[in-house]
């Protein structure tokens, strides 16, 4: 073809769609789009079970959609509020009711095309439109789109959801089966019998039937909008942004749009490109026929030194936008637009002589995974907001976090959390909506019901440059192979377990593999957490990735456990801690604040509410008794700060062998004692300003074991070679200098570099080990000074003394400073100011004999406030302020 001839008709085509485009912009008839979301009435469904206990709830109430049945309860003071007090046992209830919503919508205009959508119905659904049955729904994960041209009036049309309890609805058909799949967690409340769970045979959020940090609320709702869509010609489904190539020179990227058009036809496509500086261009442009129904078109593209995105500490996170457009000559009928970052990764499994590797590779750069597991971020998702996700993963993000594991017991994360992923540089891990317990998978309707619901979030999600891997599930491979239900159930029944097994090996190595393989975008697929990807062993460390719970799990093993096991990458492992005191205020009242009460206990979900006898042990290793409550939560807080700092720093010093260290948990659902290091109201526990430090991308680690030996690295993230300057020195608790060294380092780039291993006696020499320690600094110009403190024996045989701290609080400007100083050693130095809000630079840190630090302080209170509000704790107790 005569390249003339193509751009003569490029040109004659731009400027015949200009002018039909001026001529008819007044006009054009591109898709509308109606969220029905005003107006909504719930109540309980007539007849119901429930009822006679509870008439309140009878008449109709106002709802909000999008929404859950406790919300609106709750809002209309039918209920408690789910997280304060102890209150969940009188609201189960709930979840064995049927609820019905309505509402009245006039349709905005007469189109050839109107569908509802609904983009989320938790989860057993009926859908009534003007008294005529439209839909019977049993997946809250999927996106339900029904035509109802010729089914709307113009104003006034009903309608009807009602919600049927997922426990009711199931339970006969669980009762009866000769073999019961094990579930996660029995209720206590007697809603379902123990040996019946029906939470592994629905489709909707595992965490609702309760978790071991988390209530049992089996919630309902209109969880995501109701849209009403009208269009007349063409309708864009689907704009996905495919990377073919990226690399430093070029990306080369295939627009791919997916679109429904009414009738056959020949229209043309535009596709825009604005750069992440702003520049708006056109990018392609193709004259297409369209047949009636469904069509696929390719656009590609080719962006000359693309500015590519890089996960946090590894670069910038620049994003282009899309946008596509259709036309049939007369007018712009149909438009779509999408944004993404441009990266190339890759998950690399390399054999070598002790199995597999386990990394991600983002732009060429073997990437070490520093974060944390991610859970939902509220019972109620609905009224998660953007505002707290921003807090959270910006949270993350300021720890020094470059990776999160979006676990897969909750819900696919809304478009608001990957949009901020993106922006932040945070890669995700996100597993398929699978939390542990054997689904019933050897069921061809299931199958086909989790083939849809991962189809329509894989193609939501696939243009972020965050998603790095989808997984099949959370420990289900794990649970079957070695927790004992498979050989339980080979023994029982061998026949069915081994249907149960095929049916898993079907959805978790082949359906879900090939819904990622074709709309994933060149994703990688891994078929659980922790596996091999389906090979024998499911947790090994010498290939695929770990959890590891011999710490805090059973038997219990103290944090120095963790120097004993070397993973390719620890996908989970985690110790507990209580929230702030402020937390824990909000939902308990300072008399019920014991470790035996019973809103403490409703508070604290592992174990059956008796984890504060696990959590115990763990502060006891350390710390010994504590003398109170108040002391609890800031002892349990060191514990889960300290555990899981030394067990961070190990994976990052076993580099490049383990590649990737994901502590269980970020966040929480609700407040309560949990494993998270950022509690539901958004505040730091120490575990995250540890985080900080130990993720920093140039650190030290001094790792001391239960034998007495030291083992010290040093750790470089960045991509190029470092300079710096290591110090030990050996210090007396009162600020005696014993020993004093230093000497030039050079750090390779992406790398973890042993530098000795120290017995006690080669650090100590003669020294009382009750009150020396030995303190590693590592400086290089341009990153934080990067400390490790060595302590001999534990804290609670330390002979500390009274650490001297003198604070010092003082306007600064727009905000506030504090000045610490300590006359002796002070460690786990804890900075509060009560019920006051407040945000500071640093907490839960050591200050050494006579050093002294300042920290910017935020707040909207004024200094006296704050000056009368101040208390700081260390080990030796709470701090008198000189």
């Amino acid at each position: 073809m005569s390249t003339h001839w193509y751009w003569r008709s490029m040109i004659a085509l731009l400027l015949g769609l200009c002018l039909t485009v001026v001529a008819a912009v007044a006009t054009a008839a591109t898709p509308g789009r109606t969220v029905i979301d005003n107006g909504w009435t719930f109540r309980l469904l007539p007849g119901n079970t429930q009822l006679a206990a509870h008439p309140e709830a009878l008449p109709w109430h106002a709802a909000r959609v999008p929404g859950t049945v406790h919300t609106d309860l709750f809002s209309n003071k039918l209920i408690p509020d789910p997280y304060v007090g102890a209150p969940e046992a009188g609201l189960q209830w709930i979840g064995l009711a049927d609820w019905e919503y309505r509402t009245h919508f006039d349709a905005p205009r007469k189109a050839v095309r109107s569908d509802l959508v609904f983009e989320g119905l938790d989860t057993f659904a009926e859908v009534w439109l003007n008294g005529e049955k439209l839909l019977d729904a049993d997946n809250a994960f999927r996106t339900w789109r029904i035509a109802v041209q010729g089914r709307l009036r113009a104003k006034g049309n009903e309608l009807r959801i009602v919600l049927r309890s997922p426990i009711v609805r199931l339970l006969p058909a669980v009762r009866v089966m000769p073999r019961k799949l094990a579930g996660n967690y029995p209720s206590p409340y007697g809603d379902e019998p123990p040996d019946a769970m029906t939470g592994n045979f629905a489709r909707k959020p595992g965490y609702h039937y309760g978790w071991d940090w988390g209530p049992r609320y089996v919630t309902a709702g209109i969880w995501k909008p109701v849209v009403l869509e009208t269009w007349d010609t063409v309708r864009i489904d689907n704009l996905q942004l495919r990377q073919d190539r990226v690399d430093e020179a070029r990306a080369d990227i295939a627009a791919v749009v997916s679109a429904q058009s009414v009738r056959g036809g020949v229209f043309a496509l535009r596709l825009w490109q604005t750069t992440p500086g702003g520049k708006r261009a056109l990018a392609a442009l193709r004259r297409v026929e369209l047949r009636a129904g469904d069509n696929r078109i390719e656009l590609p593209l080719s962006i000359e030194r693309p500015q590519r995105w890089f996960p946090n500490g590894y670069g910038a996170q620049p994003l282009y936008r899309f946008e596509v457009e259709v036309s049939d000559g007369m007018a712009a009928t149909a438009t779509a637009s999408a944004r993404t970052g441009l990266r190339s990764i890759a998950l690399r499994r390399e054999p070598d002589d002790k199995g597999k590797s386990f990394y991600f590779e983002v732009n060429g750069i073997p990437v070490f995974a520093k974060g944390a597991n991610s859970i939902p971020f509220d019972m109620f998702q609905p009224r998660v907001s953007k505002a707290q996700l921003r807090r959270v993963l910006q949270s993350a993000r300021d720890a020094n976090m470059n990776f999160l594991r979006s676990w897969g017991g909750g819900y696919y994360e809304s478009d608001d959390f990957f949009d901020l992923a993106d922006e932040l540089g945070l890669l995700v891990w996100q597993d398929f909506m699978f939390g542990g317990g054997m689904p019933p998978a050897y069921d061809d309707a299931f199958r086909a019901n989790v083939v849809a619901e991962a189809r329509d979030n894989v193609r939501r999600l696939r243009n972020h440059p965050s998603i790095a891997l989808w997984c099949g599930n959370n420990e289900e491979e794990i649970a079957w192979k070695h927790w004992g239900p498979g050989k339980e159930m080979m023994q029982a029944d061998p026949a069915f377990a081994a249907k149960v097994w095929n049916g898993y090996v079907q959805l978790f190595g082949t359906d879900l593999r090939k819904v990622v393989a074709e709309e994933g975008g060149g994703i990688a697929y891994w078929a659980s957490s922790p596996s091999d990807d389906l090979a024998e062993v499911a947790n090994s460390p010498a290939s695929g990735d770990m959890h590891y719970w011999e710490v805090w799990g059973n038997p219990a093993h103290p944090p120095t456990k963790y120097l004993e096991i070397t993973p390719r990458f620890m996908s989970e492992y985690g110790l507990q801690a209580w929230p702030v005191q402020r937390t824990v205020d909000a939902f308990a009242k300072r008399g019920e604040q014991a470790t035996e009460s019973p809103v403490i206990e409703a508070h604290q979900k592992f174990m059956a509410g008796k984890g504060n006898e696990r959590l115990m042990k763990y502060v006891n290793y350390e710390f010994g008794e504590p003398k109170d409550f108040a002391d609890f939560i800031y002892l349990s807080q060191a514990a889960q700060a300290e555990g899981i700092e030394l067990a961070a720093l190990y994976h990052r010093a076993s580099r490049p062998y383990t590649m990737g260290s994901l502590y269980w948990q970020l966040n929480d659902v609700w407040p309560g004692a949990s494993w998270s290091s950022v509690d539901w109201f958004g505040r730091w526990k120490a575990l995250q300003f540890h985080a900080r430090r130990f993720y920093a991308p140039v650190a030290v680690a001094a790792l001391r074991n239960a034998e007495g030996n030291t083992a010290l690295s040093l750790l470089n993230d960045r991509a190029r070679a470092l300079r710096g300057e290591l110090r030990l020195r050996l210090m007396t608790l009162d600020g005696k200098l014993l020993r004093d060294e230093r000497r030039p380092v050079e750090l390779a780039r992406l790398s973890a570099a042993k530098q000795a291993d120290y017995t006690d006696r080669d650090l100590l020499g003669g020294a009382d080990p009750a009150s020396t320690v030995a303190v590693f600094d590592l400086q290089v110009a341009g990153e934080p000074v990067s400390r490790r403190v060595v302590y001999f024996k534990a804290a609670k045989d330390m002979r500390w003394p009274d650490p001297g701290v003198n604070a010092e609080l003082r306007q600064d400007g727009t905000g506030f400073v504090i000045e610490l100083r300590a006359a002796k050693l002070a460690r786990a130095v804890w900075i509060d100011f009560g019920d006051v809000d407040a945000e500071i630079a640093d907490n839960a840190m050591t200050l050494l004999p006579g050093e002294s630090m300042t920290l910017h302080i935020a707040s909207k209170a004024n200094l006296a406030t704050l000056r009368k509000s101040l208390r700081l704790r260390s080990l030796a107790g709470e701090v008198h302020v000189y």
